[in-house]
């Protein structure tokens, strides 16, 4: 199972996506599975990766949370019970990792 967490420099969210998923982890019975951080450069970057948007999830290289839209160099937004956020919840990740943990 390979983890990525795509991002650009200064995603005022990533940090958050990064410590929700670590605790998603454990909760998925995963604790410690590495997570390869990918930084995302330039909008041709991003385009080659088909990047939505910042920060991005993905397990085996499928996103965790489907998006349309590719965005580019862009903040990504989730939807989730409390309203659209940066990052997704500890809850929603977990229920995105469980079938594949």
């Amino acid at each position: 199972m390979t983890i990525e967490l795509l991002y650009f420099e200064g995603c005022p969210s990533r940090t958050v996506a990064r410590d929700n998923l670590a605790q998603a982890l454990e909760l998925a019975g995963c604790p410690g599975r590495p997570v390869e951080l990918v930084e995302v450069l330039t909008d041709e970057h991003a385009a080659a990766l088909a990047f939505p948007g910042s920060p991005t999830l993905r397990l085996d290289g499928r996103d965790l949370f489907e998006h349309q839209e590719v965005s580019g160099l862009a903040c990504r937004l989730y939807p989730t019970p409390q309203g659209l956020a940066g990052a997704p919840t500890v809850e929603q990740l977990v229920d995105a990792l469980t079938p594949a943990a």
